[in-house]
């Protein structure tokens, strides 16, 4: 059986994401999974986008057709911004380590943090509710799935403030960190289009439908945004395009930049973050 646009799309974000899935590890127990920086998430990304690949894929492939295999493969699509948010998050929040290696501000980010658990929570159990035959759960589940793509684009808001509040303390930012932020905000411009085709995408439809044959559920110029029945190409551009450039500018990050020196020189850290520095 032969592959279509979206089953083509799905076997080469397989082929995109095993290296990067590999350099993640490596990553990892680099910088270690304690620490919290966010390369975790990185990792998670990964995995979700293998997986989900993987099951698309097989979806095409098996006969008679399985739609738990459809609805868990674009499950885990709808679920991929999740990770890419919180990794942004733990990266930002490891700028505010101390040189030796305290953590600020914990609480706040700790609570960004549960704010994307529950929108990812939020999204998994409303497209379950969207695929069963109830039409009470469609309806919640389709509420569930926009409040927690809401949820996601308030906290993407939110690591913009942050990042704009970092550049105003920049002068008290660690050597390397300063790089690493440069990456971040390099970055945020590709995760902002991600994160608008998930709300376009969300809103695009009344349902979790796999098939284009609802004409009420799909309609209006967001169709072409739909996950399963819309363009493509757009699909291609502002979500597979942009991911990927996330990983990579986020990956590069961790391999070039030394970012435990920062913690190494207790001369550096005098340098860098000084004794008279405020308390943010």
């Amino acid at each position: 059986m032969s592959l279509d646009s979206h089953g083509v799309l799905a076997a080469v974000t397989i082929a995109m994401y095993v290296p990067f899935l590999l350099l993640s590890i490596k990553i990892v127990s680099k910088y270690g999974i304690a620490r919290g920086d966010g390369w975790v998430f990185l990792l998670i990304f990964c995995i979700i986008r293998v997986l989900g690949g993987i099951l698309l894929v097989a979806a095409e492939e098996v006969t008679p057709v399985n739609t738990s295999l459809y609805i868990g493969g674009y499950a885990l699509e709808a679920s991929g911004l999740s990770p890419l948010l919180l990794c942004t998050l733990g990266l930002l929040h490891s700028i505010l380590r101390t040189p030796d290696g305290f953590p600020r501000h914990q609480r706040p980010f700790r609570l960004l943090q549960i704010l994307g658990t529950v929108a990812l929570i939020l999204v998994i159990i409303g497209i379950t509710d969207e695929t069963s035959s109830s039409s009470s759960s469609n309806l919640q589940g389709n509420t569930m799935r926009r409040v927690g793509v809401i949820l996601f684009t308030v906290l993407y808001v939110m690591l913009v403030g942050i990042c704009l509040y970092l550049w105003t303390q920049i002068r008290f930012v660690m050597r390397y960190r300063k790089q690493l932020l440069k990456a971040i905000s390099i970055a945020l411009p590709f995760l902002a289009i991600r994160t608008l085709y998930s709300i376009l995408s969300t809103f695009s439809s009344s349902s979790f439908s796999l098939t284009s044959t609802s004409t009420t559920s799909n309609t209006g110029d967001l169709a072409k945004f739909n996950l399963f029945t819309g363009e493509w190409q757009i699909y291609l551009v502002m979500e597979m395009l942009m991911e990927y450039a996330i990983v990579i500018i986020y990956s590069v990050a961790a391999l070039l930049l030394p970012l435990n020196e920062d913690y190494k020189s207790s001369d550096l850290a005098q340098d860098e973050y000084p004794s008279d520095r405020p308390q943010y």
